[in-house]
């Protein structure tokens, strides 16, 4: 069975797969349909109003469609975490099997340098670094988000190489004169791909919940692009007059998040958990 077809067999997973499935059709195919999310038609009467059939998520304070910008803040707050985590997969993929398959004093100093960056909390570094920028681009905070997000991958995949570098088939393939490029390849990475996959996708919801709270400090994706985080950050004043403002990026992170986290649950189930 594909990751896909075990996912879809849980409960819990077949759930979050069409949770998921559904925040991605609306990203892609909502704006085509709503009207402009930095649109401002109605400064004068339209400011806040509640849901209607004409607004079905009702208007902000800028009289700006609540759906239109809770869809395109879907496509932009899933895009960043989504590029992000592939980035610190791939970071951390390749730091671990370069230390746990070459070992010695290679491990060692890898090994060192990670522990030295995990201990600082990533969200100081993320507030660091953020607050030095008067305004940050998508790619910058994608790359940022994906550079300070790989250590602990890191650390899951060069366990899993040092259990797999002492099985018979990869002492076999040594003893026949495979080289290390095709151990890698062949051996190591097609078996660390599971529990990475569960790493992955766990990560993706950590950094919807990093990037919606970057956005709420104003240090995240900047206005007039709107993201769920920034979103309730300029609902604070009417959280009580219009909580419509603040309630439906709220559920939307909710859904995106827990989502995330079923899919991510289901595969590890699968697996009999993620490897000490």
């Amino acid at each position: 069975m594909t990751a896909l077809q075990r996912t879809w067999a849980d409960r819990g997973g077949r759930g979050g797969l069409l949770v998921l499935a559904f925040l991605v059709l609306l990203a892609l195919l909502g704006p085509l349909a709503l009207p402009d999310p930095r649109a401002q038609p109605d400064l004068a009467t339209g400011t806040l109003r509640p849901p209607t059939a004409a607004h079905l998520l009702g208007t902000d304070h800028l009289s700006r469609d609540v759906l239109s910008r809770v869809v395109t803040g879907a496509r932009v707050s899933l895009s960043v975490a989504v590029g992000a985590v592939l980035l610190a997969v791939t970071l951390g993929a390749g730091v671990g099997v370069v230390a746990g398959y070459a070992g010695g004093w290679v491990d060692a100093a890898l090994m060192r340098t990670v522990d030295a960056a995990l201990a600082v909390p990533r969200i100081f570094l993320l507030l660091l670094v953020t607050a030095t920028m008067e305004r940050i681009p998508l790619g910058a905070l994608v790359l940022l988000l994906g550079v300070t997000g790989w250590f602990g991958t890191s650390r899951l995949v060069r366990s899993e190489v040092l259990r797999l570098r002492a099985l018979d088939f990869v002492r076999g393939a040594e003893a026949l004169g495979a080289g290390p490029g095709r151990i890698v390849r062949q051996h190591l990475l097609p078996n660390v791909l599971r529990p990475l996959t569960v790493a992955t996708t766990l990560a993706v919801g950590d950094v919807i919940l990093l990037e919606a709270g970057l956005s709420f400090l104003g240090l995240g994706v900047q206005p007039p692009m709107p993201s769920w985080g920034g979103m309730i950050y300029e609902a604070r004043p009417y959280l009580v007059d219009a909580p419509w403002t603040s309630l439906a990026p709220g559920v939307a992170i909710v859904l995106a998040v827990l989502a995330v986290n079923l899919v991510g649950e289901a595969l590890a189930a699968d697996r009999g958990g993620l490897p000490a």
